[in-house]
């Protein structure tokens, strides 16, 4: 069964003049505080934020089992019918890690007006010679990806060596890991870093055309 907008979570202003649709990470689902965090934080904004799961996390709170993601097709395929469901150009696709990571796969393809990623998985673990960036080389949708400076899935000294596409602006959170969350000696805590994030999320949001090229 396809995926339709009344199997997601909605926040925001139902008549938003722009809708953000939101993925979750591998290992959490759509609710958690860090999805709940950007998706208030946003439709505080005006826009309207949508989430919704991959069929593996829809079985996991349905069964309550753990079970690992669905192969890259599956995802990139959930993603096309969220963006289909909502039968409109004006709109901002993304989420978490995983989640952000299909986006982009497919935000070039489904003409999203802007894409942003929250902690790119530039490395899968124990691959730092891999990095999954082809498709990031020539991505054309505006895109904007908070980072933390030491990210194991991406760092700011190997981030910023590699090859991405002039469309990608990056945020670099002070300290911060995957999560985006600094460490105590950093003098940062993860709020400080977090609401950086959501408000250059905002404005890269703002700031993006009314329509695609």
């Amino acid at each position: 069964m396809s995926l339709q907008a009344h199997d997601m979570l909605w926040t925001g202003p139902p008549r938003a003049a722009l809708t953000v649709l939101l993925a979750h990470g591998a290992g959490a689902p759509m609710d958690t505080p860090f999805m709940n965090f950007f998706a208030e934080g946003l439709a505080a904004r005006g826009y309207r934020v949508g989430r919704f799961e991959f069929p593996y996390m829809a079985a996991r709170r349905a069964a309550g089992k753990r079970k690992p993601p669905d192969r890259a097709q599956v995802l990139m395929e959930t993603w096309r019918e969220a963006v289909a469901a909502i039968s409109s150009d004006a709109i901002v696709i993304g989420g978490k890690s995983m989640g952000g990571r299909i986006a982009s796969m497919i935000a070039d393809d489904v003409r999203a007006r802007g894409l942003i990623c929250l902690g790119y998985p530039f490395f899968g673990a124990g691959r730092r010679d891999k990095p999954r960036i082809r498709h990031l080389e020539t991505l054309k949708t505006p895109t904007l990806i908070c980072q933390g400076e030491r990210d194991p899935m991406g760092d700011s000294t190997t981030v910023n060596a590699l090859p991405l596409s002039g469309s990608i602006s990056l945020q670099w959170a002070p300290d911060g890991n995957h999560d985006l969350k600094p460490r105590k000696a950093s003098g940062r805590t993860h709020e400080q870093n977090l609401a950086t994030a959501l408000e250059t999320a905002g404005r890269f949001i703002a700031g993006l055309p009314q329509r695609r090229s």
